[in-house]
């Protein structure tokens, strides 16, 4: 079952954001009610998107697929936390499904056949003292994993831009969007443009 947890956020992110903001232009006498939200408009508005890398927050995704972390991972400005195959005995795992290999009954037997095949080959190998680091290798990618991202401001948008065009993978779609919706309640204006 997909989870994603936030685990952490700067406090007062747009706060601070602000107040890191102002130090560029020396503008602190504009502070006050509501300021940040102008500021933070403005700064987004002209690019000035290093701003945003003072406030960050951290996720757990809980039930994404191997397929899911491989894309994730990619995007180098973060901080990544993985289940590890290598040390977690996998003889147990559990698959993410693609709704159009659900939607088929033909090829969810297929699919079923091969991740059964691959669970039994992981646990034989297991019952001949072979390490998990080297029974992984029959594992698929659809096996589910558990993963910690944390980024800061400016890398979730362009994570969760990049991530949730139509083009994009529809699992990576569908995390994404799950994590901008719970940013979007944190730190809402640095994220208002992205709905």
């Amino acid at each position: 079952m997909l989870k994603v947890e936030l685990l952490a956020i700067t406090p007062s992110a747009e706060r601070l954001i602000e107040e890191a903001g102002r130090t560029c232009y020396l503008s602190f006498d504009k502070t006050g009610e509501d300021s940040d939200k102008r500021f933070i408009r403005m700064i987004i508005k002209n690019g000035h998107h290093s701003v945003l890398e003072h406030a960050s927050a951290t996720f757990r995704i809980i039930g994404g697929s191997r397929s899911f972390t491989h894309q994730i991972v990619r995007h180098r400005m973060a901080s990544f936390s993985q289940q590890s195959q290598r040390y977690v005995d996998e003889r147990d795992f559990s698959v993410v499904t693609p709704d159009s290999i659900s939607a088929n009954p033909a090829a969810l037997e297929i699919f079923n056949g091969v991740m059964e095949r691959c669970r039994e080959a992981y646990k034989k190998l297991k019952e001949m003292d072979v390490r998990k680091e080297d029974a992984r290798f029959v594992l698929p990618n659809a096996v589910t994993s558990e993963i910690v991202v944390t980024a800061n401001f400016r890398e979730w948008r362009l994570i969760i831009g990049t991530r949730t065009e139509k083009n994009a993978q529809w699992e990576i779609r569908k995390i994404c969007g799950l994590i901008l919706a719970e940013l979007a309640k944190r730190a809402p204006t640095v994220f208002e443009d992205m709905k």
